[in-house]
């Protein structure tokens, strides 16, 4: 059994969770408390930090209270490292000149200094020249009470000390580094989904907006020549702009869901244009006075929110270019489905008034540039430009991706 599959056995996995929630004072408090009880354990005595063998003394009231002090400070270790290893590394150096027989609670200075090396933020530099002279003036004052101990004894316990810090001082590092790029990730994140926003709005607002333009013009010209007609225009209007409001209200829904996309939005995601409104679409470029034929092969299925709002991005950008910039003018939508891919064909006949492409936005592109970026994210085709006999075509190929049932 793995070291993962091992923790996450119900029996284990609880408990854990329940530790994992507890507050930092808390957690290091039980920790103190335990080495304040392992430092009594007579088995124990002989595993712990030792330096100086100076001759022993019986313990007493104040051997006692040297313990205490090395181990109880552990409950703030990672409130305030540095107190704490101060607290305890003074503890442990009157202990050894004293010459009290060795403890398990000794091993509290090992944990202040690595507790030191990993959450001491400030004056990180200076704490560990105070601490190197502070361990040279007990070397020294070991030697003057006749500690055995030579040079190359008190060089190699200060290089495990040292190399205790270290430890907690690449702890630290790498918790600093882990932080930075989770930051930097989410940074990144937010910009991407501000540019799917930008691309998003201006997909509706450019459609709709050009739509409502076409229909309100188109009924200017009708309240003087069909007075009777009039009210379909101004009604197909009302329409675009009810229908706008809803997408628009649909974006304002994602943007408010924090770290969110529309693709992960599943109480969103019914509202979220589909490829089963893609008649709509036809039908309002009708009622705008551009004559569209649409047209459906194979059988459809409900694909995943991107593909389906993707396809959906394509046919109503074609036609919002077909209404500016060829209007009037015959324009066909075809889909074809299929299990591996989504083939959309938007054509329009005749000459256009202007280029449908344009150079990508400040945002990551606008209209079809911003459409052919989003089509390869789903590992699809989009191509764009004027037909040989006349008139522009969009042609796009998505990998289907259909729900499972």
């Amino acid at each position: 059994m793995s070291r993962q599959a091992f923790w996450s056995l119900p029996l284990l996995q609880a408990p854990l969770d329940w530790w994992q929630e507890r507050d930092a004072f808390l957690k290091d408090g039980i920790l103190a408390l335990t080495l304040t009880l392992l430092a009594f354990v007579p088995t124990l005595s002989n595993i712990g930090a030792q330096i100086g063998d100076l001759p022993e003394r019986p313990a007493n009231v104040l051997s006692v209270g040297l313990v205490l002090a090395q181990t109880l400070p552990l409950a703030v270790r990672r409130r305030w490292p540095a107190a704490c290893l101060a607290g305890v590394a003074g503890a442990f150096a009157v202990h050894q000149s004293l010459g009290f027989a060795t403890t398990f609670a000794s091993m509290g200075l090992y944990l202040a200094l690595y507790s030191a090396g990993a959450h001491q933020v400030r004056f990180r530099h200076g704490l560990a020249v105070v601490a190197s002279v502070g361990y040279a003036m007990l070397a020294v004052v070991l030697d003057r009470l006749g500690s055995p101990q030579s040079i190359p004894d008190y060089l190699a316990f200060y290089l495990v000390l040292v190399a205790v810090w270290l430890v907690g001082s690449t702890v630290r590092t790498r918790r600093t580094e882990e932080a930075k790029r989770r930051r930097l990730a989410a940074e990144v994140a937010t910009a991407a989904e501000r540019a799917r926003i930008a691309r998003e709005l201006h997909d509706v607002v450019t459609h709709h907006v050009t739509a409502m333009v076409v229909q309100a013009d188109a009924a200017q010209f009708l309240l003087t020549s069909a007075p009777e007609r009039a009210g379909e225009g101004l009604t197909a209007v009302s329409d675009t702009g009810r229908r706008a409001l809803t997408e628009l209200r649909y974006l304002l829904g994602v943007l408010e869901a924090t770290g969110e996309s529309a693709s992960a939005d599943q109480a969103g995601a019914g509202r979220a244009p589909t490829l089963g409104r893609v008649g709509d679409l036809a039908e309002q470029a009708r009622r705008s006075g551009q004559p569209v034929e649409f047209s459906e092969q194979g059988e459809r299925r409900p694909q995943s929110v991107d593909v389906e709002l993707a396809a959906y991005r394509v046919v109503q950008e074609a036609l919002t270019n077909a209404m500016k910039y060829a209007a009037g003018k015959p324009t066909r939508v075809l889909l074809r489905h299929s299990d591996e891919h989504i083939e959309i064909e938007v054509t329009t006949d005749g000459p256009v008034a202007a280029p449908v492409t344009r150079k990508p936005g400040p945002a990551g592109g606008r209209g079809l540039a911003g459409l052919r970026a989003r089509v390869r994210m789903l590992d699809g085709e989009l191509e764009a430009g004027p037909r040989p006999e006349g008139g522009f075509e969009v042609c796009a190929t998505i990998p289907s991706k259909p729900l499972q049932e």
